[in-house]
């Protein structure tokens, strides 16, 4: 059977897996060549942004200076990207997958799997979800997960790097490592979809605090402290809510080594430094500094303390519980110290 891969999703970090996927979907035989990759449309320099890719083949705007390959396709519509793919991978900000749910329930074909490279949770009333329950609840496909220490550019560059993906049906990682693993990009998949995604998803919160403590020059004993303290946090939220998750997932890619390499560099750690330095908020730096990106850390943040806070945890997670009263309740900086 030939799979056709359908990228949904265009920013920086979805051009960068889409210069791997088109070159590897060549190397099998079971990939259609033709990779769709849907782009919200937008005008640079008066020009369609879909437009540029397909000419140029580089994303000018979200990953400029970097070639993609040929077969990579931009697409401005959601369901004709979609419409024959076998292979949908996710790379979105969380906050729309589930308008995208939406219009794709039932537009898609019978034998479709998913893999989400989103990180980030979904809360509501009634607690909350994991993105990959979101999409496989609402498409009816089987979903994995794909998370690790992953800087887009970095990736993009073919620097080495290590990722991590869970799977729930292993033939379902095995092929959805087929479309990601390189020699630069080594591809680990693991039984653990839970463990994989929510390390992706709250890692995120912890460099926050790296960034903090890099704008108030406390130096790396510190950070290394934010880092440990932050994964102790980590393993306890998911052990608490999902007692099957394993252990080991910790020490894969997708959880030591990702919260490392963004208490290092990233967005997050970047915009949290900054809002030290020059005392602006989180929304204006977003605006100023990430070129349209969103920042997963403050709203991930968010989603944690309502989580916490409606179950009476939050002393039991004082470091994600401070780091949030930092972004949305005014506490000084230097609490993230004071009061873990």
């Amino acid at each position: 059977m030939t799979e056709r891969v359908a990228l949904i999703g265009s920013g920086n970090w979805g051009s960068a897996v889409a210069k791997i996927i088109g070159r590897n979907v060549r190397r099998f035989d079971h990939f259609d060549n033709k990779v769709k990759m849907w782009v919200f449309e937008e005008k640079v320099n008066g020009q369609n942004l879909t437009e540029i890719i397909n000419t140029k083949h580089e994303n000018v705007k979200y990953l400029p200076g970097i070639q993609l390959p040929s077969n990579i396709v931009a697409c401005p519509d959601l369901l004709e990207t979609c419409r024959d793919a076998t292979m949908l991978v996710f790379v979105v900000p969380h906050q729309f997958v589930t308008s995208i749910c939406k219009q794709l329930k039932g537009r898609i074909p019978a034998n479709c799997k998913a893999i989400s490279l989103i990180k980030g949770i979904d809360v509501n009333a009634d607690g909350f979800r994991l993105i990959t329950d979101m999409i496989q609840d609402s498409l009816g496909v089987p979903t994995c997960v794909l998370s690790g220490a992953n800087i887009a550019n970095e990736v993009a560059e073919e620097k080495f790097c290590e990722t991590t993906i869970g799977y729930r049906k292993r033939e379902d990682g095995e092929l959805f490592r087929d479309i990601f693993h390189t020699p630069t990009f080594r591809v680990n998949i693991v039984p653990d979809v839970v463990g994989v995604e929510l390390c992706g998803a709250l890692k995120n919160i912890v460099a926050i605090g790296g960034g903090l403590v890099d704008g108030l020059k406390l130096g790396d004993n510190t950070k290394a402290a934010i880092i440990r303290i932050g994964l102790y946090e980590m393993r306890k939220f998911s052990k608490m809510f999902y007692a099957d998750v394993q252990d080991e997932t910790f020490f894969e890619s997708c959880g030591v080594a990702d919260l490392i390499t963004t208490c290092a560099g990233g967005r997050n750690r970047k915009v949290a430094e900054a809002h030290v330095t020059t005392g602006k908020s989180f929304d204006q730096l977003e605006q100023e500094m990430l070129n349209g990106q969103k920042l997963q850390g403050t709203s991930t943040a968010q989603d944690m303390y309502n989580i916490l806070s409606k179950k009476n945890l939050c002393h039991e997670f004082p470091l994600m519980t401070t780091i949030y009263k930092i972004c949305y309740e005014g506490l000084p900086p230097i609490r993230i110290v004071e009061d873990i």
